[in-house]
């Protein structure tokens, strides 16, 4: 373990130091946007994005995955924050920013959440995501980071955003241009060096150096109330340990929060890391991601950052511009804690169009293009599980459509495999009829199963041989019980025969007289085979 940690270290260090500083600007607008979302000062975004940035780098499932303060998540922190103010101010020695306080208290409770998840083996579920949903997934999350970066095409005039129109619009779109130009460009003549982290140098030395009049960073933050990126180092949060009083009341809506946040972040976590698998050709490890995010939302709470989960837009640059290891998320946290503290003057200076024009380009590369040739080539039903995931990413959030996709294509597998279930019918010499059946019996093919039988007409000695199929749920056994019952009730003798081991057993606990009517002393070696598998597979 310690040599793989020393190699995503060391494999490619000059990539992921450059692919880190890139990433670390694209950072800033981001968490200081999410910042605003949330209610909360700018600086705490910062070092939400710095510490779940640095405890994800070097501990996470994932090298080369970047996360920080995302969008997902501030907006459910908003209600918390303000029935948390709303409180504070209601005391008789009010408390200011009571709001901020109790999502510290609720980060720690996230954080156990989602270490739990980790210990507990759950990540291996994003494993069970549908295809459909992963290109549903991602072209949501194309249009979503494209939406957000339209905001940046308005101006406050008077506190009110409106559109840029005239010189102010054709600025912000010709530098927006340069970006995506080089960017698309650079590539072709050399690969040597991270194009967007020239991007955004060339078209900030274009600004400056040509006294160009362009929204940036620094009039961003201040336009939206806040006074600027410069700050200290986190520190520890003591005070949160009186405030666990001025709770009472109100642990619902805390406890609530923080499960929606973990499963927020969870599935946002663990499908980049997913994506980021694919993108790479390699296999990170969902639980620990789990318990690293976990980790990082706690250090959140202590330290007073806003907590998030992965990002996914930043970590498709980091992965295109080289940044394969845990250096690279590493040098991106650590560079944004030096903006922070240190060069916030100069940072404030990075025109927005360049950040926007970086956005645009992971729009182009997130986007999965091929699911339009493919729409009408693939099943009915998984096409409409991926634009409807498409859809209900851009409506609700991720992790809600994600939900909603799994769950359609789960119900479309169960229907489609309720309607496979046969039972071929055949007499042997003695005059019992045979029932053979093929497909998995359970809760969705019971209605289909019950439906092969005639129990009225059928001869006094019935077999129900199950060779070809499996009882898979609790659904399955009590349809078989059903039946038994009813043979039993119209004087008839009946025989399972081939039963796997474990649906025996349920049987016979959930009526000891099954012990008599299930065979299996059966001379057939295909028994032994299919019971074997069966068996393995519970």
């Amino acid at each position: 373990m310690l040599q793989k940690t020393i190699k995503n270290f060391t494999q490619n260090p000059k990539n992921d130091i450059l692919s880190g500083l890139t990433v670390a600007l694209a950072l800033v607008p981001e968490a200081v946007a999410f910042a605003f979302v949330a209610g909360i000062d700018p600086l705490i975004g910062l070092y939400g994005a710095f510490m779940m940035g640095i405890v994800t780098a070097l501990f996470g499932g994932r090298p080369g995955m970047i996360s920080g303060a995302t969008g997902a998540t501030a907006i459910v922190m908003v209600h918390l924050i303000q029935k948390g103010n709303e409180v504070g101010d209601a005391l008789a020695a009010p408390i200011d920013n009571l709001g901020l306080q109790w999502l510290f208290i609720t980060l720690l409770i996230m954080g156990g959440i989602q270490i739990m998840a980790g210990v507990f083996r759950l990540g291996k579920f994003v494993r069970l995501i549908p295809h459909p949903v992963m290109m549903g997934f991602v072209n949501g999350l194309a249009i979503v980071i494209f939406l957000s970066q339209l905001g940046f095409f308005k101006e406050s005039s008077s506190g009110v955003p409106t559109w840029m129109t005239g010189t102010d619009l054709f600025v912000m779109l010709g530098l927006v241009f340069l970006t995506m130009a080089i960017m698309f460009g650079l590539p072709k003549l050399t690969k040597k060096i991270p194009a967007a982290l020239t991007a955004i140098v060339v078209v900030a030395c274009v600004t400056i150096f040509g006294n160009i009049d362009a929204s940036t960073v620094g009039s961003f933050i201040r336009d939206g109330g806040g006074t600027g990126l410069e700050g200290g180092l986190p520190t520890f949060q003591i005070q949160i340990f009186s405030l666990f009083e001025t709770i009472n009341g109100h642990w619902g809506l805390v406890i609530s929060t923080a499960f929606i946040l973990a499963a927020i972040g969870l599935i946002e976590s663990l499908m980049t890391l997913n994506l980021v698998d694919e993108m790479t050709e390699t296999r990170g490890s969902g639980n620990r991601e789990c318990v690293a995010q976990g980790g990082a939302n706690i250090v959140n709470g202590l330290f007073g950052g806003m907590g998030g989960c992965a990002m996914i837009g930043q970590s498709i640059i980091n992965i295109n511009s080289g940044g394969r290891g845990r250096l690279s998320g590493t040098v991106a946290a650590i560079a944004l804690l030096c903006f922070v503290l240190f060069g916030a003057p100069l940072i404030e200076q990075i025109p927005i169009a360049a950040l926007v024009g970086v956005m645009f380009m992971v729009v182009i590369g997130t986007f999965a293009w091929s699911s339009f040739r493919i729409l009408n080539k693939i099943p009915l039903s998984d096409a409409i599980v991926l634009v409807a995931v498409s859809a209900i990413t851009v409506w609700q959030d991720l992790a809600i459509a994600v939900i909603a996709g799994v769950i359609m294509s789960a119900l479309v597998f169960a229907w489609k495999n309720a309607t496979r279930i046969r039972a071929r019918k055949r007499f042997k010499e003695d005059g019992t009829k045979v029932y053979e059946i093929w497909g998995p019996l359970f809760f969705g093919s019971t209605t289909a199963f019950n439906a092969k039988f005639d129990v009225k007409n059928d001869p006094d000695k019935v077999e129900i041989d199950f060779i070809e199929s499996k009882v898979t749920d609790h659904s399955g056994v009590e349809a078989l019980r059903n039946l038994a019952n009813k043979y039993v009730a119209h004087g008839k003798k009946i025989k399972f025969t081939h039963l796997s081991k474990d649906c025996k057993a349920l049987l016979i606990k959930r009526n000891p007289e099954f012990e008599t009517i299930i065979e299996d002393n059966i001379d057939d070696p295909r028994y032994y085979v299919v019971t074997d598998v069966m068996d393995s597979e519970v």
